[in-house]
């Protein structure tokens, strides 16, 4: 990241849920923002802010780790998180010129993120669109909201013959983000992967329900044991979502799941959770910082659509290999319970 960073001969647009580095890996960041500001990059910086949660937060709420920040010597603007998230972890390096790159997927900027969760990045080298994640940035650092923000295009580039690709940026386009996962799951001929820590969209959850009926494409994935047994509590206990435990129900038993049973979250836990976010649907790829989740369509999220078959085989492979490492066995829906962040 820091050599990604250190690249910069312009800008730096950085937009992050959690921003709490420590150690050797928090001293080489500063390190890297810090000469950049030097040599003249412009380096701005926008990142979550929520007030105190008063019960238990699902997900767990953002962290910043403020004197890190103020000692980075750049701008930033928080975002009010209330009532939805600002949930994006990207990076614009110089969005004006030919050489404008982005790093983006699942990842927050602390410790637990980089040595305990499963975790996916991704750096691109496209000026249309490393554009529109700038468009999406200056967004929220004129909104300081959520609320309006995500309206860019998704917009098709073809960099290569083999190869298309296009961003998709919620509030406002999560519609149309998941009917397109869902439409491309429906349409999958040969396999399916998914990595999320939950799964709680409907369109999504009806169209695996759909594939297993038909018998199609090999289908895998793996999710938070912990965060998808609060779902299934807040289901049972809402009327208006209780229709999801049918299907879950179906779903679950049907694919081969992994799921990863990580700490519950508690002020000062260590945070190990199945993190990592993306979909594979035959030879195209969502990855990103959203989950597949119904709170998620209401965020501020980013999603790159991938059509590539060698990066397709690469996500699949890795979740294949995070399956592998948590196998788990169906259980009965439980009783419903509370959980006080909606997942719905």
């Amino acid at each position: 990241m820091a050599e990604f960073l250190s690249a910069a001969r312009q800008s730096l647009d950085v937009a992050i849920y959690d921003l709490a580095p420590s150690g050797p890996a928090a001293d080489t960041l500063r390190s890297a923002f810090q000469a950049a500001a030097g040599r003249g990059v412009r380096v701005r910086l926008v990142f979550n802010q929520e007030p105190p949660r008063r019960s238990k937060p699902l997900p767990p709420p953002g962290f910043v780790d403020w004197d890190w920040l103020k000692a980075l010597g750049v701008p930033f603007q928080p975002i009010s998180g209330e009532p939805d998230l600002m949930h994006h972890k990207y990076v614009v390096r110089d969005a004006a010129t030919p050489e404008a790159a982005v790093w983006t997927g699942s990842t927050n900027w602390t410790t637990d993120s980089w040595t305990r969760e499963e975790n996916v990045i991704v750096r691109l080298a496209e000026p249309v669109i490393a554009a529109a994640y700038a468009a999406n940035f200056e967004e929220l650092l004129q909104r300081r909201s959520v609320q309006g923000s995500g309206q860019e295009e998704p917009e098709w580039r073809q960099p290569q013959p083999d190869l298309r690709l296009r961003a998709f940026f919620t509030p406002g386009r999560a519609q149309e983000l998941v009917h397109e996962i869902a439409e491309r799951l429906a349409l999958a001929q040969r396999r399916i992967r998914i990595c999320s820590p939950v799964l709680t969209s409907g369109p999504v959850l009806a169209s695996l329900a759909e594939t297993i009926d038909r018998q199609g494409p090999d289908i895998a994935g793996c999710f938070d044991e912990t965060q998808m047994d609060e779902v299934r509590h807040q289901w049972g206990s809402q009327p208006q979502s209780a229709w999801k435990l049918g299907l879950w129900a179906q779903i679950s038993s049907a694919v081969p799941w992994g799921a990863k049973r990580s700490q519950p979250y508690a002020p000062g836990s260590l945070h190990d959770f199945m993190h990592a976010k993306c979909t594979v649907a035959d030879d195209t790829v969502f990855v990103g910082s959203f989950n597949l989740s119904h709170s998620g369509e209401a965020n501020a999220e980013n999603v790159l659509q991938i059509e590539h078959g060698p990066t397709a085989d690469a996500f699949a492979g890795y979740i294949d290999e995070v399956r592998a490492r948590y196998p788990w066995t169906p259980q009965a829906v439980e009783t419903p319970g509370r959980a006080s962040r909606d997942l719905r």
